[in-house]
């Protein structure tokens, strides 16, 4: 290396001596070795800070695992038209059961019993509020916890823990519910539903590739956490084409709620009263009644069932930046469609699912409101009656359990095959084995459709 130094400043630059020719090598090598440390601090420099940035976004919010794979797949279980999920909270080892909403913003735990086993430590405390009549609710705050769902994990979480279980969600899904997520989880992925096979695929946004496939697009905007779509209109018998401003809900068994307090839509003529579910702060009472049409693009679905709840016990529950929707769509108008929800871009896919898309609308036709009762949940009591119901004139009390429906043990049933059986096919006969205070009853009755 020296010599052909030497030789280069000979041809550079003539004659000199050797001392200069030393003096040049040693200077330019040093620079040269400078330059090469300074080069490689850089590099190291850079690859540490990407290192880091790495690091820091998957040690916050839900991630893939494996930070290679650009989409997973994540089984689920629908039960009373809500989509449940198996996850696993830090290092506990039991499998949990969490129901998948688009718009709640902390993943909400809502057994306190759950919570003591886990032992968490809290923060603060806040008051919840949401719908229903009762009192405000309070809850627990613990941080920095993880959330494992599959091949996904939800980083430094927020647990929001209600002080009593008083959604009681499952008494109405007949398994055990331990808690809620869902905004963050849309957040950081494009999401598609897919229905018919029972399976979520949560794909990295930088990476999906809208195609014709994932249905139609309709524009949504994400406002304080909760997805809003415009591209729902709905007919009265008095007026076409009323365009709506409705939240996305998974967390919802509806087909369609309409806020009672907006002028925007009339409700129907022939409604009934009903207890419509609960919420974090109570019982939701309002009524149900039919709508001629819901219109989406160049789609229409006849004869819907709407739910109107009273502005005391919904509407007013809502904060003023909520003031500007008419209402919200739930599962049972969604699970028609193979569905893609993208929060980054702005849309929503929906494919129509051929078979699910004409199906009736229909609400229970029995009078009878069954919850799911014991330790496992798989005990059904009766826990109310509508007055004058076929439930109601055949005998069936409340706080009766019900032991055989149509020749079939509950114990090969879930409850949202009850809720079905009740509320399909006009006319039917109902068969019901009854246990009240320790004696057998059988009650005997066809179903009626009432709305």
């Amino acid at each position: 290396m020296k010599k052909l130094i030497k030789k280069w400043v000979k041809v550079r630059y003539g004659n000199l001596d050797i001392s200069t020719i030393e003096m040049y090598f040693k200077r330019h090598t040093y620079g040269l070795l400078l330059s090469l440390l300074f080069l490689s601090m850089v590099t190291m420099g850079q690859v540490q800070l990407s290192a880091r940035k790495r690091s820091a976004a998957q040690d916050f919010g839900f991630t893939i695992n494996n930070i290679l794979r650009k989409s997973t797949t994540i089984p689920f279980k629908v039960y009373s038209n809500l989509i449940v999920i198996s996850a696993k909270v830090d290092n506990y080892p039991d499998t949990l059961n969490f129901i998948l909403d688009t718009g709640v913003t902390s993943v909400f735990i809502t057994d306190p019993a759950l919570a003591e086993k886990l032992g968490l430590e809290y923060v603060r405390k806040v008051n919840i509020s949401g719908a229903g009549q009762d009192s405000v609710l309070t809850a627990n705050v613990s941080v920095d916890h993880d959330l494992k769902i599959g091949n996904i994990t939800g980083h430094r979480q927020n647990l929001v823990v209600l002080s009593e279980d008083i959604l009681q969600l499952s008494e109405y899904l007949g398994i055990p519910i331990h808690g809620i997520f869902g905004h963050d989880f849309f957040s950081a992925f494009v999401v598609t539903i897919d229905w018919s096979h029972l399976q979520i695929v949560t794909t990295k946004p930088n990476r999906f590739v809208y195609k014709k496939k994932y249905g139609d697009k309709y524009p949504i905007v994400v406002t304080q956490s909760k997805p809003y779509t415009d591209a729902i209109s709905v007919t009265s018998d008095e007026q076409n084409d009323i365009p709506l401003r409705l939240v996305i809900d998974t967390s919802a068994g509806h087909a369609l709620l309409l806020n009672s307090d907006k002028a925007v839509y009339k409700m129907p003529e022939k409604v009934i009263r009903a207890n419509l579910g609960r919420g974090l702060n109570g019982e939701i009472y309002g009524n149900i009644g039919r709508i001629p049409m819901m219109k989406l693009g160049e789609i229409e679905i006849e004869n819907v069932i709407a739910s109107f709840p009273d502005s005391i016990s919904f509407s007013m529950k809502f904060p003023p930046t909520d003031a500007n929707r008419q209402g919200s769509i739930g599962c049972e108008f969604l699970r028609r469609f193979k569905m893609t929800l993208n929060y980054e871009d702005g849309y929503m896919a929906l494919k129509p699912i051929k078979n699910r898309l004409n199906e009736a609308f229909e609400h229970d036709m029995s009078g009878v409101d069954v919850r799911a009762k014991g330790t496992d949940f798989r005990s059904f009591v009766i826990e109310d009656i509508v007055p004058d119901s076929p439930a109601d004139l055949a005998g069936l009390k409340s706080g009766d359990e019900i032991i055989f429906l149509n020749n079939k043990s509950v114990k090969d049933l879930s409850i949202t095959e009850i809720f079905k059986t009740l509320s399909r096919k006009e006319g039917k006969n109902i068969e019901i084995f009854y246990r009240r205070n320790g004696d057998l009853g059988f009650a005997y009755f066809q179903l009626k459709r009432v709305i």
